[in-house]
This record gives structure tokens, sequence and C-alpha cells, in this order.
């Protein structure tokens, strides 16, 4: 396993280029006698050639360079560390301008660079197991901030085993899955812009359909995001199967509960056409019985949907364990005997801590 820890050292004060709107990106070009052509040059050098710096920009004029580098910064995060697991997985903690830290993770998998970001630092949604929300939520993370840990994470090294990309370009980022910090819809419109964005062929050009976003159950957003056309896939995360124990679980569902969530997805389902993947963290002795899950057989029968067991990986401070192997065959017996299509998250990264807000935790404490 490498760990590389980098020193908490000041921010750049300059504005993140990617988090100027594009129009006043190009009034300011305007001011210096550029054309309008300059915002996509700028754009394209970041989203598509990778390169991290004004300077590499090599068609634009060398004054513009040193004029963009006197009012801009290219990236206004600054990775503080970096640890990368034998399985090839990485996890960043990163730093922004205002000294908040977020993490996003690479998994590397069979040919797969799936990106694994945060939309939020911190959280507010308080789920008893979860290290992103033990702080609670500091704020939204802005545009640029979403891009820029995708630009990050696709500069990682590849497997050894894979084939290189093509010279001068950087690999290419496969998937994303909207599951780091923070509840990705109570951050919809900053989410919706990097993802159109990350989906352009002159952006990052990832399909739509290999994007998942997460969410705790926000049925408003819910329904909105599905007015919205996008052809993503939404993960609700279930974790219990009626709304006594998910309130234990999930505070924030006494201010919901179940089947207004449930009744969301279903109109997700019916405008997108999209099937959605309800997740399902199994906590040792808690909410991984056989009577639980054949509860969770009545909650989605008749729904087409797709369950994710996640045995749960261990926290320090939490209580919490993972389910023992007898228990989650228990659980899963009665799933697959009704027919539900269900899958066991393979578990990557553990060497790391990867999963959500542990890394952080630990560099607030230290």
């Amino acid at each position: 396993m490498l760990s590389q820890s980098l020193p908490l050292v000041g921010q750049p004060t300059l504005p993140g280029v990617l988090d100027v709107p594009f129009d006043e990106l190009k009034s300011w070009l305007a001011e210096q006698g550029e054309k309008p052509m300059r915002v996509k040059q700028i754009r394209r050098w970041l989203l598509v050639a990778g390169v991290d710096s004004f300077e590499a920009m090599s068609d634009l004029p060398r004054p513009l360079r040193a004029k963009l580098a006197e009012r801009f910064a290219p990236f206004s995060t600054k990775i503080v560390r970096h640890l990368q697991a034998d399985d090839d997985t990485h996890k960043l903690l990163v730093k922004m301008h205002d000294g908040h830290l977020v993490e996003c993770v690479l998994i590397q998998d069979e040919g797969r660079r799936t990106a694994c970001i945060s939309t939020q630092v911190g959280c507010g949604m308080g789920c008893v197991f979860c290290a992103s929300g033990l702080n609670g939520v500091e704020r939204n993370l802005t545009v640029g901030e979403i891009i820029e840990q995708l630009l990050r994470l696709r500069s990682l090294p590849t497997p050894g085993n894979a084939p290189p990309p093509p010279p001068g370009e950087p690999a290419r980022l496969t998937h994303i899955v909207v599951m780091g910090m923070g509840e990705p819809l109570a951050n919809l419109d900053n989410l919706i812009e990097a993802l159109d964005i990350a989906t352009r062929k002159d952006g990052l050009g990832i399909g739509a359909r290999h994007i998942t976003i997460s969410t705790v159950g926000l049925p408003v957003k819910i329904r909105r995001l599905a007015d919205l056309g996008k052809q993503y896939h939404l993960a609700v995360s279930l974790h219990a199967p009626n709304d006594t124990l998910r309130t234990q679980i999930v505070p924030t569902n006494d201010k919901t509960g179940l089947h207004p969530i449930l009744e969301a997805a279903d109109y997700f389902f019916e405008k997108t056409g999209r099937q959605v993947t309800f997740e399902y963290v199994l906590l040792g002795d808690l909410n991984d019985e056989a009577r639980h899950a054949r509860d969770l057989v009545r909650l989605l029968r008749g729904r087409q949907a797709h369950v994710n067991i996640i045995p749960f990986n261990d926290v320090e401070g939490l209580p919490y364990r993972r389910p023992s192997p007898e228990a989650l065959a228990d659980f899963l017996a009665p799933l697959r005997q009704a027919g539900i299509s269900v899958k066991v998250r393979k578990r990557k990264g553990s060497q790391i801590d990867a999963a959500c807000g542990q890394l952080r935790r630990s560099a607030l404490n230290s």
C-alpha cells in the first residue's frame, strides 16, 4: 500500500478557472483583446488534454498565458493526501480553497476506471454508520470543485497490465458514481451542471448511462431529477425494510418515510425507463436478519428493482460491525428465492479506509 501525505499548505487565493461562468470568462478575455474561442480552448486543455497549468496551453499566446496565471488558478483545490491500495484503488484527500476537506476515490477493476466523487463538505443526513456525517455538513461543493475531483482521479496511474492511453492524452475515466461525501440531491443544480460537462465530448466524454447518482431519498428532488430527462442511474440508500428501523439508521427518514421515497423511485423509473438500484448497508445484528430480508421482499415486490447489498466496513469510533458470512447468506436467501435481482458489492480499497469520510475524519482529528 502506498501512502503519500502532503502538507496542509495555504490554498491559492485566485478563483479556479472552471468555476468562472462561461460568459464572465468570455468578457474578461474580451477585455484582454482576445476572441471568445479562447474560452473553449482553455477548457479543452483542462478537460480533454488534462494539463494542470496555463503555461502548458501551447496554442494560447504566451502573454495571455501569463495574464491567466495572474488572474485565475487552473485548479482551486489541492491534493493533501494520496493513498493507494494493492488492488489499484486510490483515495485522495482534497483541500478546498477555504481549507475544507473532501474525499474522492478511483476504483480500477477489469478495465473500468470508476470515479467516486463528493458533492458536499460533510453530510447533513446523519446516517448512523457513515463517517461523512459525523461532523455535519459545512457547505455544497461548487461545479468546479466537483469537476476537479474527476480531473484529479483521471490523472492517477492505471494498473500495470492496462493498455496505455494515446500519446499526449490522459487515461479515460469510464464511470462515475456520485456516492462520496454529502447528499447529492441536496446539491442538485451544481451536480447536474458538473455532470453535463463530464458527459460532453469536449468535456470528459463519459456516457450518461455510465453515471450513477446515489441518494438517501429526497422525494421532491428524485422527481425533479426524473423530470430533467437525463439517462443517469439512480441508487436509493434504503438500509431498512420498515420506517421504524430506517429512522433508527437514517434519522432524516422521520421527515420523509419509506413510501414517499419508493413512490418517487417509481416515478423516476416511469419517466426515464432506468431501473432503480436500492442500496442496503448490512449492519451486524441490526438489519441483517432473514426476517428483514423477507420484509424487504414484500416492500419491493412488483417493482423493477435491483438490490445492492453492502456489508458494513468497520469505522473507528462507531459501534457497528460487519455481518458474519452466515448472516449475509441468510439475508440473501429470501431475496433470491423471491426472484429479486441482488448483488453483494465487492470490497475494494479496504487497506486505505476507502469507505466515505474516514480519511477526512482522521485528518480533522489529527
